[in-house]
Formats: C-alpha cells, sequence, structure tokens
C-alpha cells in the first residue's frame, strides 16, 4: 500500500472514531434530560407560597415556609436512593401570575398540569394540618378514593410516619373527592398534613428542623416501602 494511501485511510480512521465520540456525547447528553427507564420519579408538592401563606400557627409559625423545607430534605433524601425528584416550587413563590384574578385557582390548576407534564411515579404533596380543637394533633395522609394505587401509598407513609414520629394517638388514612390535586392528578397522589400548627405541642415541633428532618425520613420510608411493594 503506497504511504499516501495509509496517510489518508488512518485519517479516516480518526474522522470515524471522532465523529463516534461526538455523538455518544450528545446521547448522553440527551439521556441526561430524560428519566432513565428503571428510575424511579416522584414529584415533591410543597404546599403555598408566595402570596398564599397556608395555616398560621398557634405560635406564629407558617404553613408554606415549613412545607418547603420538610420537601427540601425529603428531596435530598430520595435522590441519596436514586431517586429522580422533581420540585413544584424549591422557593417563597406561587404558581401564579401577579395580575391574575383568582390566584387561587390558577396557582392550583398550574401544579395540576406540572405534574400531567412529567407524569411521575408518584405525588407527594406537603401540608400542614389545623382544627379548631387544639388538642387534635398528629400527621394524616390523603388519597382519592378511586385511586388503588393512591391509597397504597397513603398506606405506607401512614404507617411510617406513626411508627417513626412516635404518635401517641396514630390517626388513619382519609379519602378525598374534593381536593383538586388529588381528583385531578392521574399518577398515584397523596397529600401528607404533618401534622396540626392548631395545637402548640406540635406546631413548636414542626417548626424545628430536627423534627422536620424526621417527618422527611418517616414519608421517605413509606415511598419506599411502596415502591419495593410493586
Amino acid at each position: 500500500m503506497k504511504k499516501r494511501s495509509i496517510i489518508e485511510l488512518i485519517m479516516s480512521l480518526i474522522l470515524l472514531v471522532g465523529a463516534y465520540i461526538v455523538s455518544q456525547k450528545g446521547a448522553l447528553t440527551v439521556e441526561s434530560l430524560n428519566v432513565s427507564t428503571d428510575q424511579k420519579l416522584v414529584i415533591i408538592d410543597a404546599g403555598h407560597g408566595g402570596r398564599d401563606p397556608g395555616k398560621v400557627g398557634v405560635n406564629g409559625e407558617i404553613e408554606k415556609d415549613i412545607n418547603l423545607k420538610i420537601a427540601q430534605y425529603l428531596k435530598e433524601l430520595l435522590e441519596e436512593q436514586d431517586i429522580q425528584v422533581v420540585m413544584i416550587r424549591d422557593s417563597d413563590t406561587g404558581l401564579y401570575d401577579e395580575d391574575s384574578k383568582n390566584k387561587k385557582v390558577q396557582d392550583m390548576q398550574r401544579r395540576v398540569d406540572m405534574i400531567a407534564q412529567v407524569s411521575p411515579d408518584i405525588v407527594v404533596s406537603i401540608h400542614q394540618n389545623s382544627y379548631e380543637d387544639s388538642s387534635v394533633c398528629g400527621p394524616q395522609v390523603f388519597y382519592y378514593p378511586k385511586s388503588t394505587e393512591g391509597k397504597l401509598l397513603a398506606e405506607g407513609i401512614q404507617e411510617r410516619m406513626n411508627t417513626l414520629l412516635e404518635i401517641a394517638r396514630p390517626r388513619v388514612i382519609k379519602s378525598n373527592d374534593s381536593y383538586y390535586i388529588l381528583k385531578k392528578t392521574v399518577s398515584p397522589t397523596v397529600i401528607i398534613e404533618c401534622g396540626f400548627l392548631s395545637n402548640a405541642g406540635e406546631a413548636n415541633l414542626l417548626n424545628t428542623e430536627s423534627y422536620q428532618k424526621k417527618v422527611a425520613k418517616s414519608v421517605l420510608g413509606g415511598i419506599l416501602n411502596y415502591f419495593n411493594g410493586k
């Protein structure tokens, strides 16, 4: 083979290898934007935000702030388990336009739209409860009555919260067909009322970093039990 032919062959091989490497890098970039087929995807919805504070506790605790902190701790725990997480909000903002005539309705519609676009394995919506009787306390998980998977998820989370948080009078899961995010979401969805801000003792706990992390850990346990069961 002539020297020129050899050089041309070597150059062709170099170009082919270069093209292959570039194509592989491109593939990895595209793949990184998508969820792996064997990787679970969880949407965490930190309730309220922005102009909507949610419940205000007996000692001035603000629900939207507690919701976000627990949601962020839960996100960290899930990612440690190689579970992909999408946050509905990761700051003190609402999903509405400032000039909207009904910010609450627009906010809820956009949360549901976001969930539909992502199509997660499950959705957990973090909230805090309140009641006129200040003695009422304890976490409670809600699910949509027509969702079998939602009920299973709710049962797993409720059990872990009752156990890990050492609830003296454990509550049970409850179905609800009026909560917008439950009835408008196809993916298995639960609303987690982590405790009662109307109860002084529980409100104090929910406002501490240690208890917020404990709540997040208990929710993680319920989610893992649900996924392992499947």
